[in-house]
């Protein structure tokens, strides 16, 4: 058992527990791993994150470069996601992202990720748009996790 005081988390901001689909061992002796989870290895989860160094037992150098929220890498790691606790001093929510993937999966295209290009114009449902049917540059509903995944607010 323990507590958490969320009373000083303002809107925004966003106190978490939650589980992945990573293995175990952090996918210990796949390429190169050598490290495992003990190092922070094999990290994944439903937003297929693109920051990690390594995906796989490989290096994820492809493309690595700053941006604005940190260094982020050409592959992203997806894995179904399970938020049993996401709270701030004003709501609580329990939140389903499944992914149709068994097992941690490293993402090598923007359908795969469900990433959409940030110069994407037309993906936020304005002006007529339909997210992915008429908008061929927003891509995050192609993916194979559900980023949104499905929020029971308590």
């Amino acid at each position: 058992r323990f507590d958490v005081d969320v009373s000083t988390l303002e809107c925004g901001l966003n106190g978490a527990v939650y589980f992945v689909e990573m293995k175990a061992d952090g996918g210990l002796g796949e390429g190169n791993n050598t490290a495992g989870a003990k190092y922070g290895t094999g990290y994944c989860d439903a937003q297929c994150p693109h920051d990690l160094k390594f995906i796989h037992g490989q290096g994820n150098v492809k493309d690595w470069h700053m941006t604005k929220t940190g260094p982020v890498g050409a592959y992203g790691n997806c894995c179904s996601e399970l938020d049993i606790w996401e709270a701030n001093a004003y709501a609580t929510a329990f939140t389903t992202h499944a992914c149709n993937t068994l097992g941690p999966l490293m993402c090598t295209t923007d359908e795969q990720c469900g990433e959409t290009a940030s110069d994407c114009k037309c993906c936020d449902g304005r002006n007529g748009h339909h997210l992915s049917e008429d908008c061929p540059c927003c891509k995050r509903y192609s993916g194979v996790c559900d980023k949104d995944g499905c929020d029971f607010n308590s």
